[in-house]
C-alpha cells in the first residue's frame, strides 16, 4: 500500500485496520501531486459510470394514496410492482414531507460538516456502530475508499399507538456534538419522524403491490430502528479515477433518499447503468436485501452508486429502515405455497444482517448470496476486502 503522508494520520483511538488512518481531509487530500492509492477504484467500476444515460421511468404520485382513492391506489401498487420487479426503484412525489423541512434538514447537515475536522472525529462512529461521523470509511477499510464524509444517527421507531416521541436524535447531537447544534437535532429529529411516516405509507403500498393485506408490511416494520444519514462528497479534480460510493445493494429493507441538484446516483436497471435526475420535489426510494428476502425475491434489491464531481460539492439525505433486530425475516405464507417460487433464503433477523455487514463483510453486489452461506456456516471465516 502507498505510504500515506504523516499530516494526514491521526492516533488513536481513530485507527484503522491497517493501522494506519487516513484522515479524510479533501482540500488536504488534494494537494498531493496524484489521488491516493486507497481512493483508487477499478476500471471496470469507474469507466462508464459517469456517462451513463438517465432513467426516465415516471415518478410514483402518491396524491390517490394520500386521499384515499382506491383506483389511484390501486394503479400506484401497480406502478410500483413494476418497478420493484425490475430494478427496486422509484421516485415518489406529492408525498407529504414538507420541502421547507428538508431544505433545513440539509443546511444542519452542511453546518456539520463545516466544523473543524477535529470536532467532527471527538463524534466518530465507532467500531460496528451505526451512529456518528465516518470519513470515506478509513477506520473500517484500506483500499477503494470512498470519495466521502458521512455523519448518521439512529431513530427508534414509536410503537403504535404512539405516545410522545422519543427524543433520541435530538439528544444523541446535544451529547455528541454539543448544545449549540441543539436546534439541528430537534430538525433531525422531526425530519426523522417524516421519513418514518412516509415509509410507512409506501410499505402499505408495497404489500398491496405483493397482494398482502394492507398493512402486513407497515406492521413487520413497527418498533424498529432506522438510520438517518448526511452525505457530503466533496469535488475531486480526479473524478473519473474514483467513486462516493461503490456498487452496492443496501442490506436493509427500505432506503429513501434526497438529492441535491448537483446529482451523482446511478442505478443499475435494463441490464446498463442508468443516472438519476435529481428532482427537488421527490426521494428516490430503493429495495434492499432485507425486502428482498422478505417477499422472497419477488422485488429486486437495487444496485446502485454514487459517483463524484470534478467542481461541485454533492450532498444527500438518507434514511435506511430496518425492521426490529429480533424481527425475523421470514417471506409471508401468501407469497409461499404450491404455486409460489421455491424458498430463495433461510429465515434470518436483522441483527444478524447488521452484524454481518458491520464485522465481516463489505456490502457489495452480492452481499446476501455471501451473508447466506456466512449463516449457514458461522465459522466460515469472511475478511473484508
Amino acid at each position: 500500500m502507498e505510504s500515506i503522508s504523516p499530516s494526514l494520520l491521526l492516533t488513536p483511538p481513530f485507527q484503522s485496520k491497517n493501522g494506519l488512518n487516513l484522515v479524510f481531509d479533501a482540500s488536504l487530500l488534494q494537494q498531493q501531486p496524484n489521488l491516493p492509492t486507497q481512493f483508487l477504484w477499478p476500471h471496470e467500476d469507474t469507466s462508464y459510470a459517469a456517462a451513463a444515460d438517465e432513467l426516465n421511468d415516471p415518478p410514483v404520485d402518491l396524491a390517490g394514496f394520500f386521499h384515499g382513492d382506491r383506483h389511484l391506489i390501486n394503479s400506484t401498487a401497480a406502478q410500483i410492482r413494476t418497478a420493484c420487479s425490475n430494478h427496486g426503484f422509484f421516485q415518489v412525489v406529492n408525498h407529504g414531507v414538507d420541502l421547507a423541512l428538508v431544505r433545513a434538514a440539509h443546511q444542519h447537515m452542511d453546518a456539520f460538516f463545516s466544523l473543524p475536522l477535529a470536532r467532527k472525529l471527538a463524534v466518530g462512529r465507532q467500531p460496528g456502530g451505526l451512529r456518528g461521523y465516518s470519513g470515506a470509511h478509513a477506520d473500517r477499510f484500506s483500499s477503494k475508499l470512498p470519495w466521502k464524509e458521512t455523519f448518521s444517527v439512529t431513530y427508534k421507531h414509536a410503537p403504535a399507538p404512539a405516545p410522545a416521541p422519543a427524543l433520541d436524535v435530538v439528544n444523541y447531537i446535544k451529547r455528541g456534538v454539543g448544545q449549540d447544534f441543539e436546534e439541528s437535532g430537534y430538525v433531525l429529529q422531526r425530519y426523522c419522524e417524516a421519513m418514518h411516516e412516509l415509509s410507512m405509507a409506501i410499505f402499505e403500498l408495497l404489500a398491496i403491490s405483493l397482494g398482502l393485506e394492507r398493512l402486513q408490511c407497515r406492521e413487520f416494520f413497527e418498533g424498529g430502528c432506522s438510520v438517518m444519514r448526511g452525505n457530503n462528497y466533496p469535488p475531486c479534480k480526479e473524478a473519473g479515477l474514483t467513486l462516493g460510493t461503490g456498487p452496492h445493494s443496501d442490506p436493509n429493507a427500505l432506503t429513501l433518499l434526497h438529492q441535491d441538484e448537483v446529482g451523482g446516483l446511478v442505478i443499475f436497471a435494463d441490464n446498463k447503468w442508468r443516472a438519476i435526475r435529481p428532482c427537488r420535489e421527490a426521494f428516490v426510494v430503493n429495495i434492499g436485501d432485507t425486502f428482498m428476502a422478505l417477499c422472497n425475491g419477488r422485488y429486486k434489491s437495487c444496485l446502485h452508486r454514487a459517483v463524484v464531481n470534478k467542481e461541485r460539492v454533492r450532498r444527500s439525505l438518507v434514511f435506511f429502515v430496518n425492521p426490529n433486530e429480533d424481527k425475523v425475516v421470514r417471506p409471508p405464507g401468501r407469497l409461499l405455497g404450491p404455486t409460489a417460487p421455491a424458498r430463495l433464503y433461510p429465515d434470518f433477523t436483522w441483527s444478524d444482517l447488521r452484524d454481518f455487514t458491520q464485522n465481516h463483510y463489505r456490502a457489495d453486489t452480492r452481499t446476501l448470496q455471501h451473508f447466506v452461506s456466512w449463516l449457514s456456516n458461522k465459522t466460515q471465516h469472511y475478511s473484508l476486502p
